[in-house]
Formats: C-alpha cells, sequence, structure tokens
C-alpha cells in the first residue's frame, strides 16, 4: 500500500514561508573532547587528514603547514589547477590568529595579496571556527577574491648612489668637515666589567667526575637507547630524550606540547652544571623553566642523571610556577647604572663576603621553600611517592632493592593493550635492574582443529606466520616487547591469528646489571630453571629465576580465522558449472546422496565422509560447504536441495536408507504401503509345508 498525503499548493509554487525557529531552542553542536582539552593539535589533525600537508617548525614555535587547494567548484572561471598554501599556526592559537602565505609562482603577487587578505577577512568574521572550516570557507570564496582588482605592489630595485662622494654637505649647505666634534653626542662611557676567575679543578676531581659521567651516561644509554626519539650527538654531550609530563594539563599553555628535551652533558659533569633545552614550545615559557632546572641541578649535585630527569618528569609544572614568579622580579630595572656595583661592593665594605652569607655569617639566611608543599597530594598518592623516586640508585645489589625512576617505566610500558598478555608474576631477579625477551618461543592451539603448533625465534615487532601441521590453516604471531622490573612484571604482548597462546617454550632473555647498567648476551632459560651468570663489564654475579609464566587474552588480536581453509591449488577438480558431476556425485557407500563434501579439516573434496577415512590420514570433521551433483556450484552445506538450481541432492523424499534419507528401517513405524515392512515375513513357513 503505498501512503499518500496532501501538499499544500503553496507549498508546490514555493510560496509557502518557512517557520523561522526560535533563538531559545538553537543549540550549539557539540564539541569533542579532544578538540576542547588542545584545540590547536585536534585542529591540525584535522588538516593533516583533509590534504595531507608538509609540516615544518619554526623558531618561535609556530607549525608550517604546507598544502594544495584545489578548488571545488566546478564552474571554476580561472585556469588554476592548484594554489599552493602556506598556514603559519601560532604556538598559542586558537589566541592567535593563523596567517596564510600563497606560494604560487604562476599567479600575479597582486592577486596573491587578494587571497591573504581575504583570509585575514576570514579569520576575523569567523573566530570561532576551526582550520579545516577556514580553509573551506576560503575555497567557497576564492573565485570572488580573484575576481577583486589587482592590489598595488611595488618593485625594489637595488642601485648604488654615488653623489655623496662627490660633495660632502650638511643640511645647511656647509661642508660636513666644518661642523664642530662637540656638536657631535658623545657615545656612552663602557660599563667596567668585574673579572671573573676561571673555575680550576684537581686532577683528582677532574678523574672522580669523568669516572661519573660515564657511569651515569651509560646508564642512561641503557635505559633510553630504545626509545623511539632518543638521538646522541657525536661528541657524546648533547642527548634527544623522550619527556612526559606528570601533570600536563597544569602547564602553561606554551609547554603543554612537549614531548622531548635535549639534555647537555659537559664532559666535566658534575663539576660543570646541567643544562636543559626544551623542543617544541615557547621560547618565552620556555627559558624560565631551563634556567630554574639549571640552577637545582647545580644545588643537587649528588642527584644522577636519571633523578635529574625523574624530578623534571615529576615537577615540571612547580618549577614553570616558580619561574614564572621570579621572572618579573629579575626584569625589573635597577634605578641607575651603578646599583649594581653598589650592591656588590656592600657586603665587602661590610666584612663580609657572599660566601660567608652562605656559610651562615650573615643575619640573613634564605631557606628555599621544599617543592613538595607546593601542592597537594592526590587521594591515590603516598606521601613518599615523589621523594623515593627522586632518590634513585643505580648500584642496588639486590633485585628487591632497585628502584627505577619514573620517567623510565612511564616511557616503556605505553604499549597498546591489546592481543595476549605475557607476564612472570612471581620472577625472582637478584642484581638485575631490568629483564626483557629477546627471541620468544612459543606453542599455539589451533583455532580450527585445536592442533597444538610450536611458533619459534619471535623478534620483537616481527611478525612471523605458520601453517598447522593437521588442517593446513594459516596462523600468525607477532611479539611486542616490554621491560620487566621491580614495578611490572608483564613482558609484553603477543599479536596472534588464526590461533591462541598455549605455553611459553625455552626464550632467551637479556638481563642488565644493576651494578653497571650493561646489558648481557643473551640467555636460554625454561620456566622453573635458575640461571647464574657473570656481568661482561664488572664481572658482578647476577641471578633470574621464572617459576611461573600467565598469559592474558586481552583482545582476539585480529579477525578470527576463515570458516573455509585455505584451498590447495595441487587440488584439481576439473568441474564445469552446469554440468553435472561423474555419477551425480554419488559413491559406493551413499547410492543416492547427489553431492560432494569440501570437509572442514583439510578443505578437500570427498563424496562422503568413508570416502574421506579411506583416503586421509586424519579424522574428518564436519563439512560446511558443497558441491551440486547436477550442476556442480560449491555452494554452503543445504540440507535437502542446492540452491542455484533447486533440485533434491537426497533421492527421493521419504524413503531409502541411504545419507540424509528420512527413512526408517523399525519394521514397527514403516508404513504399510512400504515393500519392505513385510518382505520375508512368512516365507519360511510356507517352505517348510510343502
Amino acid at each position: 500500500m503505498i501512503s499518500t498525503r496532501l501538499i499544500p499548493r503553496e507549498a508546490i509554487d514555493g510560496r509557502q514561508a518557512v517557520a523561522e525557529v526560535p533563538p531559545s531552542r538553537v543549540v550549539q553542536r557539540p564539541a569533542p573532547t579532544s578538540q576542547r582539552k588542545d584545540p590547536r593539535t585536534y585542529q591540525l589533525d584535522q588538516v593533516k587528514r583533509r590534504f595531507s600537508p608538509t609540516l615544518g617548525t619554526l623558531q618561535n614555535g609556530s607549525t608550517t603547514v604546507r598544502f594544495q587547494l584545489k578548488p571545488s567548484d566546478p564552474d571554476f572561471p580561472f585556469e588554476l589547477e592548484q594554489l599552493h598554501c602556506e598556514l603559519q599556526v601560532p604556538i598559542r592559537y586558537p589566541e592567535q590568529v593563523p596567517t596564510l602565505s600563497v606560494q604560487n609562482k604562476d599567479i600575479p603577487r597582486g592577486f596573491c595579496v587578494n587571497i591573504e587578505r581575504g583570509w585575514d577577512k576570514l579569520v576575523s568574521e569567523q573566530q570561532d571556527a576551526t582550520l579545516l572550516a577556514l580553509i573551506t570557507a576560503l575555497d567557497k570564496h576564492l573565485e570572488a577574491f580573484l575576481s577583486e582588482q589587482k592590489a598595488e605592489t611595488v618593485t625594489l630595485m637595488s642601485f648604488k648612489d654615488t653623489r655623496h662622494l662627490d660633495q660632502r654637505t650638511s643640511s645647511l649647505g656647509e661642508p660636513l668637515t666644518q661642523i664642530s666634534q662637540a656638536a657631535l653626542p658623545k657615545p656612552p662611557a663602557p660599563t667596567p666589567k668585574r673579572y671573573v676567575p676561571e673555575e680550576s679543578f684537581t686532577g683528582e676531581q677532574i678523574a672522580n667526575a669523568k669516572a661519573r659521567r660515564a657511569q651515569e651516561v651509560r646508564q642512561l644509554e641503557s635505559r633510553m637507547a630504545r626509545m623511539p626519539l632518543y638521538q646522541k650527538s657525536a661528541d657524546g654531550v648533547v642527548y634527544t630524550l623522550p619527556l612526559e609530563p606528570k601533570r600536563r594539563a597544569e602547564l602553561p599553555q606554551g609547554l603543554r606540547s612537549v614531548h622531548s628535551i635535549q639534555l647537555i652533558i659537559p664532559l666535566l659533569y658534575p663539576l660543570q652544571a646541567l643544562k636543559v633545552l626544551l623542543s617544541d614550545v615557547d621560547s618565552q615559557d620556555a627559558e624560565p623553566l631551563e634556567e630554574a632546572f639549571v640552577t637545582r641541578a647545580a644545588q643537587q649535585t649528588q642527584m644522577t642523571l636519571m633523578s635529574h630527569l625523574n624530578y623534571l618528569s615529576q615537577n615540571m609544572h612547580i618549577l614553570a610556577r616558580e619561574a614564572k614568579v621570579t621572572s618579573p622580579v629579575q626584569s625589573v630595572p635597577l634605578p641607575n647604572s651603578t646599583s649594581e656595583e653598589q650592591t656588590s661592593k656592600a657586603p665587602e665594605a661590610d666584612g663580609t663576603s657572599a660566601a660567608g652569607r652562605d656559610d651562615g655569617k650573615g643575619h640573613i639566611h634564605i631557606i628555599p621553600r621544599p617543592p613538595e608543599w607546593s601542592y597537594a597530594h592526590e587521594p591515590g598518592e603516598s606521601d613518599s611517592s615523589d621523594s623515593d623516586s627522586w632518590d634513585s640508585d643505580a648500584d642496588s645489589e639486590g633485585g628487591a632493592d632497585i628502584e627505577l625512576p619514573q620517567l623510565y617505566v612511564s616511557s616503556i610500558t605505553q604499549q597498546v593493550e591489546r592481543g595476549t598478555a605475557i607476564s612472570f608474576p612471581t620472577i625472582e631477579l637478584y642484581s638485575i635492574e631490568l629483564f626483557q625477551i629477546s627471541i620468544l618461543n612459543i606453542s599455539t592451539k589451533c583455532q580450527r582443529c585445536k592442533t597444538l603448533n610450536d611458533i619459534t625465534g619471535l623478534k620483537p615487532e616481527a611478525e612471523k606466520a605458520i601453517s598447522c601441521r593437521k588442517c593446513g590453516s594459516e596462523s600468525t604471531a607477532k611479539f611486542r616487547q616490554e621491560m620487566v622490573h621491580q614495578n611490572s612484571t608483564r613482558a609484553g604482548f603477543i599479536d596472534v591469528t588464526g590461533c591462541a597462546v598455549a605455553d611459553m617454550l625455552p626464550s632467551t632473555f637479556v638481563p642488565t646489571c644493576a651494578k653497571c647498567s650493561t646489558s648481557s648476551q643473551g640467555l636460554v632459560s625454561v620456566r622453573g630453571e635458575a640461571v647464574t651468570n657473570v656481568c661482561r663489564e664488572c664481572h658482578g654475579r647476577f641471578t633470574f629465576k621464572i617459576p611461573q609464566v600467565k598469559f592474558l587474552a586481552i583482545t582476539s588480536g585480529s579477525a578470527p580465522p576463515p570458516t573455509v581453509g585455505p584451498r590447495r591449488r595441487q587440488e584439481k577438480l576439473g568441474l564445469q558449472v552446469g554440468e553435472p558431476l561423474p555419477g551425480r556425485g554419488a559413491c559406493s557407500h551413499y547410492r543416492r546422496s547427489y553431492r560432494w563434501f569440501r570437509f572442514s579439516c583439510c578443505s578437500k573434496v570427498h563424496p562422503c565422509d568413508k570416502c574421506h577415512d579411506e583416503n586421509e590420514d586424519h579424522l574428518q570433521e564436519w563439512a560446511n560447504r558443497m558441491i551440486c551433483g547436477w550442476c556442480s556450484r560449491e555452494q554452503n552445506y543445504a540440507v535437502e536441495a542446492c540452491t542455484f538450481c533447486g533440485r533434491s541432492v537426497i533421492g527421493k523424499k521419504g524413503k531409502g536408507f541411504w545419507e540424509g534419507g528420512k527413512g526408517t528401517r523399525d519394521k514397527t513405524k514403516m508404513s504399510r504401503k512400504d515393500k519392505r515392512k513385510f518382505r520375508r515375513v512368512g516365507g519360511g513357513e510356507a517352505k517348510s509345508k510343502d
């Protein structure tokens, strides 16, 4: 039944007025959570997905986005294939507006200026619009911008003027040499600088500093060299390291985009102070924080490199807050130029020096505020969580005393939790700070036939595929490595396809010495076996034991295996669609079964289950596909008839004892019209009477 409705004539003629929606019912479109938290990154990701641009970073922290805009108007009147645009997004966007620059060489500069002015007009009119919406509006108004009158531009030409060499005169017509020298302003007198002697060290101090620097740098490299953002300069002084602030939301807007730092380790560290440079952030916010870090590193010379990095990761928001408070006070100029000299000479006149005041001889003592007082602990935090992580000791003897800095722990546990997690709940580590699997050997169970298969030689981030030894179905496995330490017993994740992880076979493990942070060679071990070895660097003994291995299936890892196994290329049936099978698909076991079956255990075709068992060396499983004996078309299993030609594949309905038939051998249930019901009944008695 077709439903109809009456349409007013005014609506057909287009003269019916549309009712206006009251402003109270108009609501804004809800913004995603990621856009509200970080609108700059969200909108840049939108432009990346839409145009696949080329990104760059300027010295002031702004991001340059170069892309090609193709006019979407099919009736675009100008011969312009693509508009080459360079968009500069400031670090403080959306507080600062983005600017557009047209890079086309085939367009006169005046028309490029029109497009750039039009972009600025769109930005001022649509202040709440995203970058992608502004680019779409530019595409919509591109014809109007190019149709405007060409903007006037100025061409700069360089030439050399030599007229001043012939006659040098003043503005009054008099020679310049006759002007009195007294009329010329005198240059300001240079401010005398105090001589600061260079700091000198003894040979023993230099030797101890070099030994400590080598040990801490070796520890830093062993823990950070596996990170994706890690880089090391050729001279071994500058290290680029990943950094994940604990409270990124509390940082200033210009520092929230920090993901890596450059750590400058002088050759005479710790005699010379550390320096740090923040990458991809606003320099105005970064410089005070960098100076605050340098000041604190100079005061805390007993801390290791990893402890300094851990403190920066945990308390970057506190350092940024303190640097923001102290920087305006330090930038206030003094009343006169001599005040600095007076303040420097005042202690000397009183007979005391700055060193004396630091030693306690002065009457004013400045006590620094403890950093843990500047913020309140969260409900789930303990009072000693931060202080314990700052004072990490890399020289601990036993595995129970190992304390891994929080920066390193947070960096190595950012694997996506999917697949099957492998963990060692009761692992025992003695004099080992880190433990990892270098080559993993596992036993898997096929999802189709439940047969156990071995997958060996699994290396991190390398996928390996095998075929089931029984059914031939393909299975793949990929190992994603993680570090085992005091705070984590998870060794990584295994992504499998077509199988499930059953057990861990003898594998190769790489322990890291707790004394010198040197990774040893691969050691083969199995569950329950204690392995003891000697470090190659410091010759210290270490031991590890894995009493128990657990697997936790978080997700399937990938799509389940197909219902039909892999087709064997060597199997050529020689069938032609539309023609019947040989003998219409019947066999010696079932003479009225007009079909062949493709068995799921081996993906081979046989007329029946008995034919399969005679020709194969494994047990048969239920077939889920069949080939019609009348038309030779392969299809899903059907009980009675072919889904293509419609003919019955089980013979006549209701009779017979063949496979798939609905007949019966029970004479009490047979029909009286069935000739088999009374066969041989009374035959023996008749013969005996004769």
